[in-house]
């Protein structure tokens, strides 16, 4: 369980933006319910999800877990070969379903 959720700060990153909370629950793979779960402090964010916010809002992943008050580690800088592949290639699909998502944006 997270120990403290900064929902303003959060909540300014998506308007910085563009993007609504239900486009980032698109772009994260999540429900919307799920993306609530985190506002209200009930869900805690994976270090994927940590590191998916971080490609999102142009912030670093120390930055999303300080303001996500998450007990999850901080991923580590990315690991040689496949493994830093695959997380590049999941921060650009992110970055990817954003976009998308704001594209759509009315």
């Amino acid at each position: 369980m997270a120990l403290f959720f900064d929902t303003a700060w959060f909540d300014a990153r998506l308007a910085a933006t563009g993007l609504t909370r239900a486009q980032l629950a698109a772009a994260l793979g999540l429900s919307e319910e799920q993306v609530a779960e985190i506002w209200k402090d009930q869900r805690e964010i994976s270090a994927k999800e940590v590191a998916m916010l971080a490609a999102l809002f142009g912030a670093t992943v120390e930055e999303i877990a300080h303001h996500a008050g998450i007990s999850t580690p901080v991923p580590k800088a990315e690991a040689p070969g496949i493994e830093a592949r695959l997380t590049k290639v999941e921060r650009e699909l992110a970055e990817l379903k954003a976009q998308v998502a704001a594209m759509r944006k009315p």
